[in-house]
């Protein structure tokens, strides 16, 4: 077994450690050793899971190699937080959920650092990069590229031949029309549609999904 801890105290980070127990009763593989959160008191509980080891220094300060799963639903804050982390004995592995379906394994590529929640699926020739978060039945067509730092809400849906950059989050139930580039820093809102390349740094609502303006 390996030892493991999460970054990040809140809902996500429960939820990765129940998806923990789940790998670990098909595949005895992680020991959840507890988690690091800046905003919470050393020694305080996180539910029944674990306690708060510290934050960001105690992490870079960490003696022993550990795995570590960056648990946060804010592409900014997940690209902010991997950064500061310089710890060299540090690693970054891939949280897979057991039901996770990959029609083509032949061709699917995975970075490091993802969190790939229950009842998600790719088809042929996906590439997924690093720190991305699938949180719960996410559907991704063939094809379709992905970079890293990207949110992907419960049940959003990405058609074949897409193309994602960084820093993208798409909302729950939203979906992304075949053969559509999207740069970084793109917000879809949930149930909404993509129905045409859209502008880096903006919000998208509706179906057919629009720019929005503040």
């Amino acid at each position: 077994m390996r030892n493991i801890a999460i970054y990040g105290a809140g809902g996500l980070g429960r939820e990765t450690a129940c998806m923990l127990e789940v790998i670990n009763k098909v595949h005895l593989r992680w020991k959840l050793i507890g988690f690091f959160d800046d905003g919470k008191v050393p020694g305080e509980p996180v539910s029944h899971f674990g306690l708060v080891l510290g934050g960001m220094k105690e992490l870079n300060a960490w003696p022993d190699e550990l795995d570590v799963v960056l648990c946060f639903g804010v592409p900014g804050t997940l690209q902010a937080v991997r950064q500061r982390i310089t710890n060299p004995k540090i690693r970054f592995p891939n949280i897979i959920d057991p039901s996770f379906w990959i029609s083509d394994k032949e061709t699917f590529q995975i970075g490091e650092g993802n969190i790939i929640a229950g009842a998600c699926y790719v088809t042929t020739g996906v590439t997924l990069g690093n720190f991305n978060l699938l949180n719960g039945m996410v559907g991704i067509g063939h094809d379709t590229q992905i970079g890293d730092y990207n949110v992907f809400m419960p049940a959003s849906k990405i058609s074949g031949e897409v193309k994602i950059g960084d820093r993208n989050l798409l909302g729950t139930y939203s979906f992304v029309k075949q053969c559509l580039r999207i740069g970084s820093d793109v917000v879809l809102s949930p149930l909404s549609a993509l129905l045409t390349k859209p502008k880096d740094n903006n919000t998208y609502i509706g179906n057919p999904a629009k720019k929005f303006k503040y």
